[in-house]
């Protein structure tokens, strides 16, 4: 969805999510919520005790109210439920990156 306009990088779990923020530094955080070693909520709440400001948005197949709540309460910036479309993404993107 978003290859050839953004330079994307993977973590397989929370745990190297936060590796990773360490050694690319990047601009926005895409965070599913449910990864293994670390979830999303906890690697959020790490980011942000660490003091990381970049926008976190939530990708989540959770899409109850109370969901949203925790994991805007967690530190994540946007909460996008699945399955979202690629219009929805890029959009809140250049919302949160100002490219608007």
């Amino acid at each position: 969805m978003l290859k050839g306009v953004y330079d994307i990088y993977r973590a397989g779990n929370g745990a190297e999510a936060l590796e990773m923020y360490e050694e690319i530094k990047p601009d926005i955080i895409l965070m599913d919520m449910k990864m293994p070693v670390m979830d999303g909520l906890e690697a959020t709440r790490k980011l942000r005790e660490k003091g990381v400001t970049v926008p976190i948005i939530a990708l989540t197949a959770f899409a109850y109210d109370n969901d949203r709540n925790v994991a805007l309460s967690a530190g994540c910036t946007e909460y996008i439920t699945k399955p979202y479309r690629a219009e929805t993404l890029r959009k809140t993107i250049s919302k949160l990156l100002n490219l608007e």
